[in-house]
């Protein structure tokens, strides 16, 4: 066995190209998930069960919809009484308009060291890297411990309903035995200043209250008064809603963030003490402080409006759309807030919902995946965060699996990770992708 810089593990040198490879072939594939069921990922997901399959495993292929389609493989442990691990990644990606790159945003192109195109840091990236360790392990003959199961899932870029939400709801079995999972949005490097590098892990997510708001009153010609105008009560409610300053509400994960960002500074705080200044902290992390600015109340931004069919007609209803997002926790007030905020003369209900999620960051499971990315980057520091969106792990999280964001990446200084998320020229340095396949083997082995 060929072991790459002497670290102990299945790691060989195919590994590493392989990463890089599948990270290329997979963006090649175009899995644009447009919403409303225009999207195909069954070519990746053909694609990722045919390499489980090479690495011994008995990939399922799952779909609700034709050309939707899930994959779902379990690798054996060696403790059948240990409970299981899920490592779940999306196939699907977001549009992107190719007159806007540098290169073309399907091309995979690798140039200068870099993977380029849509998918290379959400999520193809990770998902890569999961096929190339299994692969590794299954070249030398490793298990781990415990089952993990691994699933590549449609529609994470939409509703999830021809995906993890139907993996969940009717495919459980597959899933039997599995307590904790990780996936994408987190140990990524996070450069906060000079010398200064963190990597928060994901161990929270915002829940999400997309909105459908709903005004009538009466038809007539626009010439004349009209004081049950559909389209102005829905207009003030939208305009009340955006105006609104959600109060703060500091969640376990966001004041364990606070806290670890500020020892980072060599600041010693307690979020839950008596009178604690959020205001004076946040304004002492610097660029850190966008961990948590993002989480730190619940929030509602209106997105679309809907109404009339001829200018010189007073139309008897009015639509808007609202992209609302809850704090574990939350959920009570928000709805109180919209009841309020929306008045008597808008009716509004969820559009799509899911919960909220927090999970154990004082436990085995989170300093097990410290210890995996301060073991390769020593000069690194992991914090917890709360993400201000949300992943598959909502939908898994009904069959009992707590999740974490975990798809490791060593970037370099200048490498705006948060930019390139749905954002133009999104790539992956290859030793980013290095770099994760270790932390990835490592943390995986002993989970």
């Amino acid at each position: 066995m060929r072991w790459v810089d002497g670290e102990i593990g299945a790691l060989d040198a195919t590994a590493f190209e392989e990463v890089v490879g599948f990270t290329s072939d997979l963006i090649r594939i175009d899995t644009a998930n447009r919403g409303g069921g225009d999207c195909r990922e069954r070519p990746a997901a053909e694609y990722v069960a045919e390499r489980l399959a090479g690495a011994g495993l008995e990939p399922a292929l799952l779909e609700r919809t034709p050309g939707r389609t899930s994959v779902v493989a379990r690798v054996e442990g060696t403790d059948p009484t240990a409970p299981a691990l899920l490592v779940h990644g999306h196939l699907d990606v977001v549009p992107a308009e190719a007159a806007d790159w540098s290169v073309h945003p399907f091309s995979g192109e690798v140039r200068d060291g870099v993977v380029w195109g849509r998918g290379a840091v959400d999520m193809k990236n990770m998902d890569a890297m999961v096929l190339a360790v299994v692969r590794a392990w299954a070249r030398h003959g490793v298990r781990p411990r415990r089952d993990i199961v691994i699933a590549y899932t449609a529609d994470e870029e939409d509703s999830a309903v021809d995906g993890s939400g139907f993996l969940a709801d009717h495919h459980p079995h597959l899933f039997e035995g599995c307590t904790e999972g990780i996936s994408e949005s987190g140990a990524f490097t996070l450069h906060t200043g000079p010398g200064r590098s963190l990597y928060p892990i994901a161990a929270g997510e915002r829940g999400t209250a997309w909105l459908k708001l709903t005004a009538h009153g009466t038809t007539g010609h626009g010439s004349k008064p009209n004081k049950a105008n559909a389209v102005s009560r829905l207009a003030a409610a939208v305009a009340r809603i955006g105006e609104h300053e959600w109060p703060v509400r500091l969640t376990d994960t966001v004041a364990a963030c606070i806290a670890e960002l500020a020892s980072v500074q060599g600041l010693s705080v307690d979020p839950r003490a008596p009178g604690f200044d959020l205001d004076a902290v946040l304004g002492k992390l610097g660029p850190a402080g966008a961990l948590v600015e993002g989480t730190l109340r619940n929030s509602a931004n209106p997105t679309m409006l809907e109404a009339g069919y001829k200018l010189n007609v007073v139309p008897g209803h009015a639509t808007a759309y609202v992209d609302g997002r809850t704090l574990p926790g939350g959920e009570a007030e928000f709805a109180a807030t919209l009841d309020a905020l929306t008045g008597p003369h808008v009716h509004w209900e969820f559009h799509h919902r899911e919960v909220a999620l927090e999970a154990p960051v004082d436990g085995r499971t989170f300093g097990i995946l410290r210890e995996a990315v301060e073991h390769f980057d020593p000069d690194g520091h992991v914090v917890p965060f709360c993400m201000a969106g949300g992943t598959d792990a909502k939908q898994f999280s009904r069959l009992g699996i707590t999740g974490y964001g975990f798809s490791p990446l060593k970037l370099p200084p200048g490498f705006d990770y948060w930019a390139l998320f749905h954002g133009v020229d999104e790539r992956v340095p290859v030793d980013a992708l290095h770099f994760g396949v270790r932390v990835l083997d490592c943390a995986l082995r002993t989970l």
